[in-house]
C-alpha cells in the first residue's frame, strides 16, 4: 500500500494528519518537510500552498489532491510531476459558497449598506425596492459552484445569465461564452459575480475596461461587483478607479491579489466595498478527507479518479 503525503503550508499539519489516520487506519500517513521518509514510498499526497519543487523527489507519485477549490498554487510549479491534479468538489464548499453569493447579491440589491450607513447616523428613511425579476445578475463561471449558485438566485426571482469559456446549457438562466459572448453579457448584467478560476487567460480579467461594460442603467441604478473566485483575477487599483467614476456602484470581494490584503490598501475604508476573509467557501475538513479517501481507494481499485483538473485550461 502507497505512503499517502500531506504537502501544507500556512495551516497546522497536525490536526489534517488525525483526520487522515481517522479516516484512513492502516495507512502510511506521512508529513513535509520533516517525516518524508523514503521518497519512493509515496504514491498520493494532498497539498495546500506547496512550495515550487516539493513534489519533484516523488518519482512513484501517482496522484496528487488539493485541499481547497483552486489549483492555481499546484499548476504553478513547473516542475510538478506528470500525475493528475484532483480539484476537491464537495456539496458542503458547493452550498457554503452558494450562501455567499446569495447573502452578497441580496446585499446589494437590497441596499443594505445604505441602511447600515443611515443606522449609524440613525436616520429612518425608506428608499425605494425593485424586485428581484427587474434585476439581472451574471455569473462568470458556470462549473459545480455557479451552477448552483444560479439555481438559488432564479427561485428568489432574479434575472440570471452565465458565462463559460466553452458553451453551456442552464434551464433558466441566459447562457454566453467566450471572447465573441463576454460583451454581451456585461452589458445585460448589474451584479457581476465571479467564480472564475485563476488561469492565464483570467488572470487580470477583472479590470477597468471590463467594469466599464457592465449596465448601470437598470433597475438597481448601477453596477456590482462580487468576486469570491480568486484574487489575481482582479485588479485592484482598476476597481477602486471604477468605483470613483462610477462605473461600479458596489464591490463585495473575498479575495485579493495579494492575501491577507495589506493594512495599508484603500479598500478596506472605502465606503462602497464589502471585504471577507477569503472565507466564501471554506472547506470542512472531515469532508475533504473523507473524499480523499475514497478517491484513493477506487483508484488503487483500479477506477478512474474524478474531478482531474485539465492543465491546459488550468482548472
Amino acid at each position: 500500500m502507497s505512503a499517502f503525503l500531506l504537502v501544507i503550508s500556512g495551516w497546522d499539519v497536525a490536526p489534517w494528519e488525525r483526520r487522515f489516520r481517522a479516516a484512513a487506519p492502516g495507512r502510511d500517513i506521512r508529513t513535509w518537510p520533516d517525516r518524508v521518509g523514503d521518497p519512493a514510498d509515496i504514491g498520493y499526497a494532498a497539498a495546500w500552498l506547496p512550495p515550487p519543487g516539493a513534489f519533484a523527489p516523488f518519482k512513484n507519485l501517482r496522484a496528487i489532491f488539493s485541499l481547497g477549490a483552486g489549483v492555481d498554487a499546484l499548476l504553478a510549479d513547473g516542475s510538478l510531476p506528470r500525475v493528475p491534479v484532483v480539484r476537491v468538489v464537495d456539496p458542503d464548499l458547493t452550498r457554503r459558497m452558494t450562501e455567499y453569493v446569495t447573502l452578497h447579491v441580496l446585499l446589494h440589491h437590497r441596499r443594505q449598506r445604505l441602511y447600515d450607513d443611515q443606522q449609524r447616523r440613525r436616520v429612518w428613511r425608506e428608499h425605494d425596492q425593485p424586485p428581484a425579476g427587474a434585476v439581472n445578475v451574471g455569473l462568470m463561471g458556470l462549473g459545480v459552484l455557479g451552477q448552483d449558485a444560479a439555481q438559488v438566485l432564479l427561485r428568489l426571482g432574479f434575472r440570471v445569465a452565465g458565462w463559460s469559456r466553452m458553451p453551456r446549457s442552464l434551464p433558466g438562466v441566459e447562457t454566453f461564452h467566450g471572447a465573441a459572448g463576454l460583451d454581451a453579457f456585461l452589458a445585460r448584467t448589474e451584479i457581476l459575480v465571479c467564480l472564475l478560476p485563476h488561469t492565464p487567460a483570467t488572470a487580470g480579467l477583472i479590470n477597468l475596461a471590463l467594469l466599464r461594460k457592465l449596465k448601470r442603467d437598470g433597475a438597481l441604478g448601477g453596477a456590482y461587483l462580487i468576486n469570491a473566485g480568486r484574487g489575481k483575477l482582479q485588479v485592484d487599483a482598476d476597481i477602486l478607479a471604477a468605483l470613483g467614476e462610477g462605473a461600479l456602484a458596489g464591490a463585495t470581494l473575498d479575495v485579493f491579489p495579494t492575501e491577507p490584503l495589506p493594512g495599508e490598501s484603500p479598500l478596506w475604508s472605502h465606503p462602497g466595498v464589502t471585504i471577507t476573509p477569503h472565507n466564501s467557501a471554506a472547506s470542512v475538513p472531515e469532508e475533504v478527507v473523507a473524499y480523499i479517501v475514497n478517491q484513493v481507494r477506487r483508484h488503487e481499485a483500479g477506477e478512474p479518479l474524478d474531478n482531474v483538473i485539465d492543465r491546459q485550461r488550468g482548472y
